[in-house]
């Protein structure tokens, strides 16, 4: 199998520049297992829970594995990093929110610190801060993310902006076209997550993985109605993108209405089956459209690096005039 070499593999000591996401309710230890034994870097998002960031870990068996907090979720309970710490992962990697208040300890631990922005500005204070590895995420993004830049315009300038960190470009990729956008944008390697989430590993259950093979990107939307209905704490400059349904369909475009109702709302929709995906949020990222199949992650992995190998060296021809 070839390889493409960056900065970030050599930094992480991995084969392929490829992350997953860690998306929390999918990025689980057995997808980190199989994402790091394809030659990539898995990481794990079990939340806060002692418990479960214990068992996650212990299900990444030998594998090499980096640790993901929800950064405003980890102010409520700071002690989980330390938990996250004695277990000695790679990396841990902070998304959403100021991540500032943790570098010291992570470094100390001689861990590296991976950092998530969604603006210029954002990136320019992770390396200041001290990140290692920057994530520049664009709005294409499944889940949680910036609402206002693009991953094309995004990766470049924080690039330019952090040089020489390491960027990581996310945000719409989902196959090996996207990792060689990437890299010719400057990233030195790429995040993706609706389609590791839509892989055997993901701890999602088969009736939500099967939505991932079947919807299209078109019928994605970003906004915080889910937030209203189920998590309000999140911060306003972060909303979801998620496939229509339902719900979205009653109050996309009518938030204002919502609120007003929201506690009522909310009881009615926390007790929706979780499996119930016509009313349940299911996050999608604008690479939803090139996912039609559950495959192994490994198998993702290795069709990335092939199809980002085979566009750099045969999608397109050089004419010396």
């Amino acid at each position: 199998m070839p390889r493409i070499e960056t900065a970030l593999t050599r930094l992480l000591g991995i084969e392929h520049p490829i992350l997953n996401a860690p998306m929390l309710g999918a990025a689980g230890g057995a997808l980190a297992n199989a994402v790091s034994h394809a030659g990539a870097l898995g990481i794990i998002a079990p939340g806060l829970d002692p418990t479960a960031i214990r068992r996650e870990v212990t299900a990444t068996g030998n594998a090499r594995f980096a640790i993901g907090f929800i950064t405003w979720q980890l102010h409520r309970n700071p002690a989980a990093l330390d938990v996250a710490l004695e277990a000695r992962p790679q990396a841990i990697m902070l998304s959403f929110g100021d991540a500032s208040p943790y570098y010291s300890r992570v470094k100390a631990a001689g861990t590296k610190i991976i950092c998530q922005v969604q603006t210029r500005a954002m990136a320019l204070a992770a390396a200041e801060a001290g990140a290692d590895i920057i994530v520049a995420q664009g709005r294409e993004a499944g889940g949680h993310g910036g609402a206002v830049r693009g991953t094309l315009g995004l990766v470049p300038a924080v690039v330019d902006a952090v040089a020489p960190i390491s960027v990581v470009a996310a945000g719409g990729i989902a196959d090996g076209r996207g990792l060689a956008a990437a890299l010719a944008l400057g990233a030195a390697g790429v995040s993706i997550g609706t389609r590791f989430v839509a892989t055997r590993e993901s701890l999602w259950s088969e009736a939500r993985k099967s939505v991932l093979g079947t919807a299209g990107a078109d019928q994605t939307l970003q906004a915080r109605l889910f937030d209203t209905l189920n998590d309000p704490g999140w911060p306003l400059e972060f909303p979801a993108r998620f496939i229509r349904n339902e719900t979205s369909d009653r109050w996309y475009g009518k938030e204002a209405e919502l609120a007003e109702v929201a506690e009522a709302e909310r009881a009615n929709y926390t007790a929706i089956p979780a499996d119930d995906v016509k009313r349940r949020m299911v996050i999608a990222g604008e690479g939803l459209d090139l996912i039609r199949d559950i495959p192994s992650a490994r198998e993702v992995v290795e069709r990335v690096i092939a199809e980002a190998v085979s566009t750099l060296r045969h999608g397109f021809t050089l004419v010396q005039t």
